[in-house]
């Protein structure tokens, strides 16, 4: 897994900045899928709630109906938007990659096609893609300049907590059937959507502070040499 010991050429590096644009902006319409699903989510709880209270002497089936319709029909755009955002992500992440072999291939305990790879390795891919990305925020590090891992730790956090989380709530929703179950099960598929959008929110801030810290790692070598003036060119 070891990346190699010799150093990419300079040349190798690409800009991570307009494709790091676009996974903000596709994470931020993750995270607006989710504002929509949690309102979504919220009403056809209290709907519910409502309906079920005095035992069902006011449940109206044709607005619990539509709640749930408008409840299901919220998680499409949910799941668009989280393929079109993982799509664009893994891009960028793959072209951080290859910039940090650059910067220092010794600091990237993964070859380059891990930064992919490890996304889709069962279980592992719960520890492999932060090794990369480890990897990656030692190498863009500014030289002369600590960088806090808290972000990045953060970030990890957020996503694998808000999955486990999201999954776990999924379950109790689907196995849910007495209506104090169907009540928990409503609140905790809502709160996975809350911890969807706090892990959005923590990723489109990692992929603006890694992108800045490659560029201003690459800048002093991409400084342009400056012209000899033509008094010392002709003295």
């Amino acid at each position: 897994m070891a990346s190699p010991a010799g150093p990419a050429p300079l040349d190798s590096l690409r800009s991570p900045v307009g494709i790091g644009k676009a996974a903000c902006v596709l994470l931020g319409a993750v995270a607006a899928a989710d504002v929509v699903s949690i309102a979504a989510g919220v009403n056809a709880r209290q709907v519910f709630a409502e309906g079920t209270a005095d035992d069902f002497l006011r449940y109206d089936e044709a607005a619990m109906d539509r709640a749930d319709m408008l409840y299901r029909f919220s998680g499409t755009p949910q799941v668009m938007t989280f393929l079109a955002a993982a799509v664009v992500f893994l891009i960028w992440f793959r072209r951080v990659r290859l910039n940090a072999e650059v910067f220092d291939a010794h600091a990237q305990p993964m070859r380059p096609g891990w930064a992919i790879g490890a996304w889709f390795v069962p279980f592992a891919n719960f520890f492999l893609p932060y090794r990369v990305a480890s990897g990656i925020w030692t190498a863009s590090t500014p030289t002369g300049r600590p960088a806090s891992r808290v972000l990045l730790n953060a970030w990890w956090a957020g996503l694998i907590g808000s999955r486990l989380f999201v999954v776990w709530a999924e379950r109790r929703y689907a196995a849910a059937e007495e209506v104090d179950e169907v009540l928990d099960a409503f609140g905790l598929v809502v709160a996975g959507d809350v911890l969807d959008v706090v892990a959005a929110v923590l990723a489109i801030l990692f992929v603006r502070r890694l992108t800045a810290m490659q560029g201003e790692r690459a800048a002093p070598r991409a400084a342009p040499v400056a012209p000899v003036p033509a008094a010392e060119r002709t003295g």
